[in-house]
């Protein structure tokens, strides 16, 4: 008779802690880890690990999947890719609370602010809800192959409170400021993570205007915040330009102490201020020294568009001959475009005005990268860019972005590094996550369907960063672990996660990581209405197991779908408070 559900042998133990790997045999009975080391008994099942390594499976912090997670059992790509829990609701965009008529409101915000077709969130929400609560309920009805926790999200709650008022950002009265205090501890109490919002001028709604968030004024923030502590739990999340980085700055302070709890904010290397990185990284450490519970959230790479005929985004959207063709099928696009004289053309031609994003990018030939046969260099080096390249041969860069687009038939993308990448290395990335208060975060799942694909950031981390780069230095692999694992766990309260110890949660990888290695990102169409999102798969995962069941193969689906949604903070392990 089987003593265990599931045993895993032999594989190399990173247990999530920051320790060395043991080789060692992992038994789990029913969702938890019940014996570490050599393990006597045998397992219902059992895993033949050897060589391999065995981690905890990622806690991603910073996702999107709030639509998703209503019509969709599997949070892919995110849960292909190794992540056994997600927390969605982050930039303060989100679908409840809501009231019947502020629906498409809610809609052209998440299509502005992260790049998901309105077509498929109108199509796929069944909008079964009008309270956070009851949001919640809809996500709990429906089973998922993994984790999903929830935030409450500044957009919705303002245009909740207040109306067209709210999504036209006029100032939240006393009144207005107390019912938003009422709803986000009345959240919270029903099991929301935390609370979200963005006061950056990059977010903008599908029409082009300004979220409703942005310049929320202190009395309103205050009162959200004071909503976390009535209800005595809770996280902040935050996405700010930091223009005025000392009054800025010093307001995230007070919300933290207001709240009584922890505060975790957006931090890239942005090209237009390159160094203000440095900057809010020394303000965060200060407060941190000062007792504030704050940190950064950032990404392990470029954060880089994919540019491509069947993306968002590429050079040459704005240029007057392609609106002859930009509505045509794929096929016939790139047959129009592999005629010379359109070509000829189109290249000739100037970009029309009112494209201001497109424009920026279509000139910036120096960080525009063809991703060629099977592998993308998420840190390339300058030379290569096709700007370079072009220089090197005399010729108009246009010509070899137009050639690298319409190659495999139009399905080919470029990669162009948008932040982090100023200096063209991951140098300036290497300081950020060396920074104990820095967080392996920011990938976006679910979010910018249509141009970013960095859910892979936690693969990434693993064999760029521990086992491939060649351009600077490396980081050690356990404490990378950790860093997507009980690092980003605690930092949301998920203390019952991130860690292989008996009574943990029993989420888990089994990585061959010496053939671990990313492919590049393609695009599917397989959201309701058929509209697209960039997927990217990964060699490697052996098995990925969520509370205790096998959910995925060699990134196969298993049948199981274990995941449940998370109410709330989750506390340790009675072994771990003990100690």
């Amino acid at each position: 008779m089987p003593e265990f559900d599931l045993v895993i042998r032999g594989g190399t133990v990173f247990d999530g802690t920051g320790g060395p790997g043991v080789v060692a045999d992992v038994a789990i009975a029913g969702d938890r880890v019940v014996q570490v080391g050599r393990v006597a008994g045998r397992g219902r099942e059992e895993i033949d690990a050897a060589g391999m390594l065995v981690t905890p499976g990622w806690v991603d912090i910073h996702t999107h999947y709030d639509g998703q997670v209503t019509w969709d059992s599997r949070m892919t790509p995110s849960s292909t890719l190794g992540a056994t829990t997600v927390v969605v609701g982050n930039c303060g965009v989100g679908f409840a609370p809501v009231r019947k008529g502020d629906e498409d409101t809610l809609i052209r915000l998440m299509e502005g602010v992260e790049d998901i077709p309105g077509a498929a969130l109108h199509e796929g929400l069944s909008w079964r809800w009008e309270s956070f609560a009851e949001y919640m309920d809809a996500v709990e009805a429906l089973p998922h192959d993994i984790d999903v926790a929830v935030q409450v999200p500044h957009g919705a709650l303002r245009v909740y409170v207040m109306g067209e008022r709210g999504a036209n950002r006029e100032p939240a009265t006393p009144d207005e400021n107390q019912r938003m205090r009422e709803l986000t501890a009345e959240a919270i109490r029903a099991g929301a993570l935390g609370f979200s919002t963005t006061r950056t001028m990059v977010h903008r709604t599908a029409d082009g205007d300004l979220t409703p968030t942005i310049g929320a004024a202190r009395a309103e923030m205050e009162a959200i915040a004071q909503g976390l502590a009535d209800a005595g739990s809770g996280v902040l999340q935050w996405v700010s330009d930091f223009a005025d980085i000392d009054q800025e700055f010093q307001l995230i302070r007070d919300l933290t102490k207001i709240a009584g709890q922890p505060l975790s904010f957006s931090l890239v290397q942005a090209d237009v201020v390159p160094d203000r990185w440095r900057e809010l990284m020394a303000r965060m450490d200060d407060a941190v020294e000062a007792g504030y519970p704050i940190k950064a959230q950032v990404a392990g790479r470029p954060v880089g568009l994919m540019l491509g005929l069947q993306g968002s985004a590429h050079p040459f959207i704005s240029r007057p001959s392609y609106a002859e063709i930009a509505d045509l099928p794929l096929a016939e696009k790139v047959a129009r475009m592999k005629d010379p004289a359109f070509r000829a053309r189109l290249i000739a031609e100037a970009p029309a005005k009112g494209h201001p994003f497109i424009n920026s990018l279509a000139g910036a030939h120096h960080k525009m990268y063809a991703i060629e046969g099977d592998h993308l260099d998420y840190e390339p080096h300058p030379s290569t860019s096709l700007g370079a390249r072009a220089k090197a041969l005399g010729i108009n860069p246009d010509e070899l972005v137009y050639d690298a687009l319409i190659a495999d038939e139009g399905r080919a993308f470029l990669f162009f590094p948008m932040h982090n990448y100023v200096e063209g290395s991951l140098d300036n990335v290497h300081a950020m996550l060396t920074n104990p208060n820095c967080l392996s975060g920011l990938s976006d799942g679910g979010a910018h369907v249509g141009a970013i694909c960095d859910v892979s950031l936690p693969t990434f981390m693993l064999t760029h960063w521990c086992r491939d780069r060649t351009r600077g230095p490396k980081l050690d692999l356990a404490r990378t672990i950790r860093g997507q694992t009980l690092d980003t766990a605690e930092a949301v309260g998920l203390n019952d996660r991130g860690v292989i110890a008996p009574g943990y949660l029993a989420d888990l990888n089994v990585i061959d990581f010496d053939r671990l290695r990313l492919k590049v990102p393609y695009m599917v169409y397989d959201l309701p209405t058929g509209a697209r999102r960039l997927m990217q798969d990964a060699e490697g995962y052996r098995a990925t197991i969520k509370s205790g069941q096998v959910i995925y193969r060699d990134g196969a689906p298993q049948g199981p779908l274990p995941g449940r949604l998370i109410r709330g903070r989750q506390p340790a392990p009675l072994r771990q408070a003990a100690e």
